[in-house]
């Protein structure tokens, strides 16, 4: 699937530049979410030059912030984050040990909101463990 990343930047008022342009097509390639370090480390090599750790880190809470990339809250309290092409409403599964991520439709937060006295402004749902290959391999 091709993405047109600049007239998404554009759109989401985010100037176009080639560091966010470089996360981007990182994210959307990796096949597993990634740290900030990773990130860096592919910027780099894709620039052949220095793109320091503050200027990934603030390019990825930006596109977070805006809904372009997930945010995975990880149980090592490390922040990673991973490209998720579906735009829908949704949550993830994440294994924790081969690092994939997959969607989950039927998450249940609207049962949940009715429950709540007050409105739900944003949610975050992620289901954390072992998919079903990895478990398979270990067994």
């Amino acid at each position: 699937m091709n993405f047109d990343f600049p007239q998404l930047l554009k759109s989401l008022q985010l100037k176009v530049t080639p560091q966010r342009l470089a996360i981007l097509e990182i994210m959307r390639i990796a096949d597993t979410y990634l740290s900030p370090e990773e990130v860096q480390e592919q910027v780099q090599q894709r620039a052949n030059g220095k793109v320091g750790l503050p200027t990934i880190y603030r390019n990825l809470e930006e596109l977070s912030a805006q809904g372009v990339i997930s945010k995975i809250l990880h149980p090592n309290r490390q922040l990673y984050y991973y490209f998720c092409a579906n735009r829908d409403h949704h949550h993830h599964f994440v294994c924790l040990a081969c690092r994939t991520v997959q969607d989950l439709h039927d998450c249940g937060c609207a049962e949940m909101a009715s429950q709540i006295d007050g409105q739900v402004e944003f949610q975050i749902m992620q289901a954390l463990g072992t998919c079903r290959r990895c478990c398979t391999q270990n067994a």
